[in-house]
């Protein structure tokens, strides 16, 4: 039995590939705005995008770029072999861009009073990791 075989009985996890790209050029110093143009498929820079919106007061901004780049990211969970549902662990490091567009989504919509949408976005973020549900708040 392999020590990450699921006892449980669910969806395997699904595991986001590497994009090394982006990361460079964010770490690189790189905006996310350029990142986002020149990856446009990438969530991490999208949520980038959306936390400095809403450091910045720019709410609405915020959410399209959350909605963005969750958007992204559920295409590339579906590429990936993902079926609607099951983990997506916080501590492969390529789900995080996706499961930060997600929190900010969720943040950015309780923010301007959409409770439904805020709500769906923290139990969806939980049900997929609890570790980023702890993690980003």
């Amino acid at each position: 039995m392999s020590i990450h075989e699921n006892l449980l009985g669910g969806p395997p996890p699904t595991h986001l590939p590497a994009e090394p790209g982006p990361l460079e050029l964010l770490a690189g110093g790189a905006s996310p705005a350029e990142v986002a143009a020149k990856y446009p498929t990438s969530s991490l820079a999208w949520a980038q995008l959306a936390d400095d919106a809403f450091a910045a007061g720019r709410t609405v901004e915020s959410y399209a770029y959350a909605r963005t780049g969750y958007h992204r990211g559920l295409d590339a969970l579906r590429r990936a072999g993902w079926k609607g549902h099951g983990p997506v662990p916080w501590e492969h490091e390529p789900n995080r861009g996706f499961l930060r567009a997600l929190h900010a989504l969720g943040r950015a919509a309780a923010a301007i009073d959409e409770k439904n949408e805020a709500e769906r976005c923290a139990q969806f973020l939980r049900d997929s990791s609890p570790a980023a549900a702890d993690t980003l708040g």
